[in-house]
């Protein structure tokens, strides 16, 4: 599995990671999936409600307007977006309970290690290869 992002988006993630902190950051990515590639065509960033070091959440007004936004240009949601300012790019158990109601490509920033690293859950994690365009 590979989720495809440009530069650009990357660099945003990143900077929305980095001005977040010391809390975590979220995002929701749209875009479209063909097989085993996740394309990201557009990035919606999102405020983490929970203003917590170690968890994040996203408001159902955030969420509702980031899935309007995604149906008014046919785009789907492929993929979520948070980072973990203290600790490695690796999901936590939390993370691990949402991505089981959650089935898509979760992208995590380390600030801590300035690494970008993408998962995937089935019956077991996976990791999804990022590659930048």
């Amino acid at each position: 599995m590979q989720i495809i992002l440009t530069k650009n988006q990357k660099e945003e993630l990143i900077r929305h990671a980095e001005n977040a902190a010391p809390n975590e950051s979220c995002a929701l990515l749209f875009g479209s999936q063909d097989g085993d590639k996740v394309a990201v065509s557009d990035i919606f960033l999102t405020e983490n409600t929970d203003k917590s070091l170690t968890r994040f959440a996203i408001s159902n007004e955030d969420l509702l307007e980031g899935y309007q936004h995604a149906e008014r240009n046919g785009l789907d949601v492929v993929g979520i977006f948070h980072s973990h300012p203290h600790s490695e790019a690796v999901p936590s158990d939390t993370d691990m309970r949402f991505m089981q109601i959650n089935p898509v490509v979760w992208v995590i920033f380390s600030n801590k290690f300035a690494e970008l690293r993408a998962y995937f859950l089935e019956t077991r994690l996976l990791n999804v290869a990022i590659k930048i365009t």
